[in-house]
């Protein structure tokens, strides 16, 4: 197949980290799709919000409503029932003796890449965006700059294409990935994140704050709002 460097598959679950690389990417790329994953998740409620957020994106500007192509969901129920944590489960959200967080999800990110890649292959798609990031994280293996270089590696031989996995979070912090979002669509793409985006592990979409909505309290909940705090400090 030939390379298509205009093209870009963006991981989008409709959380804040993964509409501020769809905006990225569609800042870049003259054609973005998009691919999110329903499997089993606690908050599956981030399904719901992700047409919403689409949406909101293509009124955002003419430019991205031009260039946002096909959305693709994927059933990956099997990974909620082989998981035993506290994203697929309703257990507490705690540390782990192996060190790691209850909330991951082991082989997540690497059985999303590969899904992604497969889906791109078919669609000649060669640029693949993630939002992960070893800056800001909760500890998960599968966030580290060092595992998304070997995926790379791992896809584009096994598929034997230039495939590309491209991470614009991977070393800047929360507070920073708000200033992104503002650099690059305004106060209107911030606002749409607080309104319509979903990051809480709970699901909890009941308050509002000022960071948008969740329980205030769960990890996802805190990086979120100290990223705000810090964010708004430094304006």
């Amino acid at each position: 197949m030939s390379f298509d460097a205009s093209k870009a598959l963006v991981l989008f679950s409709g959380g804040q980290d993964s509409t501020t690389c769809l905006a990225w990417a569609l800042d870049r790329y003259d054609l973005v799709e998009t691919i999110g994953f329903d499997y089993g998740q606690r908050h599956v409620i981030e399904m719901d919000c992700r047409p919403r957020v689409l949406d909101a994106l293509r009124s955002l500007k003419p430019d991205w409503d031009a260039r946002l192509g096909e959305d693709h969901i994927i059933n990956l129920g099997v990974l909620g029932e082989i998981s035993d944590t506290a994203l697929t489960r309703d257990v507490a959200i705690r540390m782990d003796d192996n060190g790691l967080p209850s909330t991951f999800v082991p082989g997540r990110n690497l059985i999303f890449l590969t899904f992604s890649a497969a889906l791109a292959y078919r669609r000649e798609i060669w640029h693949i965006i993630a939002g992960v990031c070893e800056t800001d994280y909760s500890g998960y293996p599968d966030c580290r700059h060092e595992t998304i270089k070997a995926m790379q590696q791992a896809l584009a031989l096994g598929m034997d294409e230039p495939f590309v996995i491209e991470t614009p979070l991977m070393w800047i912090d929360k507070a920073a990935t708000w200033k992104m979002a503002f650099d690059l669509g305004g106060q209107s793409l911030v606002d749409l994140i607080i309104e319509q985006t979903h990051t809480c592990y709970l699901g909890e979409r009941g308050e509002r704050h000022a960071w948008g909505y969740g329980c205030g309290e769960c990890p996802s909940c805190d990086l979120r709002k100290n990223g705000w705090k810090t964010y708004g400090d430094a304006k």
